[in-house]
């Protein structure tokens, strides 16, 4: 029982880490959005940043979906 309130922490830690994330993308991604409707090349930094940023919240996701599988895993095996 301890065990599945441990995941479930992680979990949450993990989702309020993912919206902290995809928040500071999102400045990055206003910035390509803007050069585009400009025509101009991108900053390489907002480029790097957004990809930065798209990469840990994948890694987060990823990580969530499997303490998600562990939790609720015993639940489909009844």
């Amino acid at each position: 029982m301890f065990e599945k309130i441990k995941i479930r922490k992680q979990i949450k830690v993990i989702r309020q880490r993912i919206l902290f994330l995809e928040q500071k993308r999102e400045r990055s991604q206003a910035a390509l959005v803007d050069a585009i409707l400009r025509k101009v090349d991108p900053k390489d930094e907002d480029v790097e940043y957004f990809n930065q940023f798209t990469g840990e919240i994948e890694r987060l996701r990823n990580d969530m979906h499997e303490l998600e599988a562990e939790l609720f895993g015993d639940k489909e095996k009844k």
